[in-house]
């Protein structure tokens, strides 16, 4: 009964509209409450860990990803991926594909790729011709490949709540993101020619060079993210505060997106982001530690077992059950209420954290784009002015195309597995 009234409690909040990290916070203390512990034991939960490296890292990412939203870095990317692909008809839902992909690899956001790149990219696609709703759909599938490509927010809250090697949920995320991204690339190009959307000419070779030498400024992001980790030079957090950094001094000194003087407008922008994200974490942190200290993800063992589900069955159930809450959570809400119920039972049922990590952050990247909540339709309904029902009429085969790339992700683990296999041993 007591079951009942929680859910009732919980998404009646969160119905009145209430945030989040209150709606999180106030059951949490209602389950202590309940369970007869003090309610001291929240806030203590809340600053142990609070108490963290890792969780640093993520205000310094979100500095990060603002510095290069202002910053002039997007429409660098976009100019060296129209350098190359500009002579192929189609070339700039192509280019957009691209792209997202590497700014995604540099912010880790998938909110913020896609409000970067629709800025530029959908005034560009409309004026050239291309169907609004193909536009906004391929900006916003494109845009997700940010939750799951490094350095990704989500992967760093997945290792603090799952405690996994964030490094090696870095390199679990590197090849799904690539098919991910070839998948789009391939119905882009197939779509283009197929309603034969329009083709710009080759740019000469001189000009593609200069434009790639311009970009490679913002391309030095991730590889100094990627290569101070892996080479052992820094930790994920200090990769967090040199990536803050080098994103600053491209931003001002190179494409000079913002003048010096904005420079603090911007970090209270990202820490204002930063600061909600944070608040969410604890509050969610804490309700996860009730749930494990209560047998929750023991019972949940002994349901699968006791009902003898194979591990491809429980992949499924638990698929359905993420697409499910995508329809109505938003992507940190739904990390912080369920991984904690599923983290400890993912050993004992035959799963690889590392490899459901990725099933996990796909997941929610459908939910991104999945009606009727996706937080990525809402972004680009707001710089388009277009209804959200349009948006949602040119996602559709791009959410078809995600939900193939689940399959392959969550039934051919060595397709996540590998990298980190390849570089920590199994």
């Amino acid at each position: 009964m007591w079951t009942i009234g929680f859910l009732a409690l919980f998404f009646g909040l969160l119905a009145a509209g209430m945030p989040i990290f209150l709606v999180l916070g106030m059951c949490a203390s209602v389950l202590y409450w309940v369970s007869g512990e003090p309610l001291i034991g929240v806030a203590q939960v809340m600053i142990d860990h609070l108490n963290s490296s890792t969780l640093m890292a993520l205000p310094l990412f979100v500095m990060a990803a603002a510095f290069m939203r202002h910053g002039g870095v997007a429409k660098a990317l976009v100019d060296v991926a129209t350098a190359w692909l500009g002579g192929i008809r189609g070339s700039l839902g192509l280019v957009t594909v691209v792209a997202c992909t590497m700014f995604a690899a540099i912010c880790g956001s998938s909110v913020a790729t896609a409000l970067a790149m629709g800025t530029i990219l959908l005034p560009a696609m409309i004026e050239k011709g291309y169907p609004r709703s193909f536009a906004l759909g391929v900006i916003g599938a494109s845009g997700t490949i940010g939750i799951v490509v490094p350095p990704s927010l989500a992967l760093i809250l997945y290792g603090i709540v799952a405690e996994q090697s964030v490094p090696r949920l870095f390199l679990a995320g590197i090849l799904p993101g690539l098919l991910q991204a070839a998948a789009f690339f391939i119905w882009v190009w197939y779509d283009a020619r197929r309603r034969n959307f329009p083709k710009d000419d080759w740019m000469p070779m001189a000009d593609r060079l200069r434009v790639t030498w311009r970009a490679l400024p913002a391309l030095s992001v991730p590889v100094v993210v990627l290569f101070g980790i892996y080479g052992g030079i820094v930790t994920v957090t200090e990769a967090a505060a040199v990536a803050a950094v080098v994103a600053l001094l491209v931003s001002l000194f190179v494409y000079r997106g913002f003048h010096w003087t904005r420079t603090l407008w911007v970090i209270s922008d990202s820490l204002r982001s930063a600061g909600t994200i944070m608040l969410i974490v604890t509050s969610a942190l804490a309700f996860g530690h009730w749930m494990t200290s209560s047998g929750v993800p023991a019972q949940l063992v002994g349901f699968v077992v006791q009902h003898h589900f194979s591990t491809w069955e429980f992949l499924l159930t638990i698929n359905v059950l993420l697409l499910v809450l995508g329809c109505f959570l938003e992507v940190v809400a739904t990390l912080l209420l369920v991984l904690p119920i599923l983290a400890p039972a993912l050993i004992p049922l035959g799963v690889d954290p590392v490899h459901f990590s990725i099933i996990f952050t796909h997941n929610m990247e459908i939910g991104l784009i999945h009606p009727p909540v996706g937080l990525n339709l809402f972004v680009l309904s707001t710089i388009s002015n277009a209804p959200v029902g349009e948006v949602i009429r040119g996602i559709l085969p791009f959410l078809i195309l995600l939900l193939i790339v689940l399959g392959i992700i969550t039934y051919v683990p060595a397709l996540t597995m590998w990298l980190p296999n390849l570089v920590y041993g199994h």
